[in-house]
């Protein structure tokens, strides 16, 4: 078995609580998301190449990354954020390349999700995965998430949404879709239809 499912979604759109349903259900999750949170802690790999870029204005007096600092500097400047993510992505596709032929390693686990925020964004995640799971929901129910999540201004979640991709090139790359904009008790449906069918197409690899 070695079915690998890319699992995106936009900001707000509900991607760890589906994660956390197919986790639930036996799968095994390779979360970018917590790499990434991992290489911009103190002592992170990611520290000591951000500081050399962006200076110490980006780094939080315990050396972790100042998360709210980048993020006002990448959106306001996109060369910026291409400085960024040039440090951060291949670290990231490594670090996570490693951690699911872990899991694919062990016979515990039947298929693996791989979370990824900006999967349609990167273009180079389609030769690592089997399938491409989006999770959808409107805009305005992103936006109002943001929100109430990070205490985010209107502005900041729009502008965050801005710099994704749309939500119809997501879709347009989507072999399955999930749709979470109704109650949890749709989403644990979609996400049981979902694991019987990937664990049928697991037992066929």
């Amino acid at each position: 078995m070695s079915l690998v499912v890319g699992l995106t979604g936009g900001i707000g759109s509900g991607k760890s609580a589906v994660a956390e349903r197919f986790a639930a259900r036996g799968a095994a999750v390779v979360d970018t998301d917590a790499i990434a949170h991992r290489l911009t802690a103190p002592g992170g790999a990611g520290i000591a190449p951000i500081r050399a870029a962006f200076g110490d204005g980006v780094i939080a007096p315990d050396g972790a990354l100042d998360r709210a600092a980048m993020r006002r500097l990448v959106f306001a400047d996109p060369a910026a954020r291409r400085r960024l993510e040039a440090i951060l992505h291949p670290l990231i596709r490594q670090a996570s390349a490693e951690e699911v032929q872990r899991r694919l390693a062990g016979a515990e686990f039947p298929y693996v999700v791989l979370v990824v925020p900006l999967l349609v964004e990167s273009g180079g995640y389609r030769e690592r995965v089997d399938r491409i799971c989006v999770v959808d929901c409107p805009e305005e129910a992103q936006i109002a998430r943001v929100m109430a999540r990070s205490g985010m201004r209107c502005t900041e979640a729009q502008a965050i949404l801005d710099a994704q991709a749309s939500r119809a090139e997501r879709l347009a790359a989507a072999d399955d879709v999930i749709d979470n904009a109704a109650d949890l008790a749709a989403l644990d449906a979609q996400v049981d239809a979902l694991h019987a069918k990937y664990l049928a197409l697991a037992k066929r690899r």
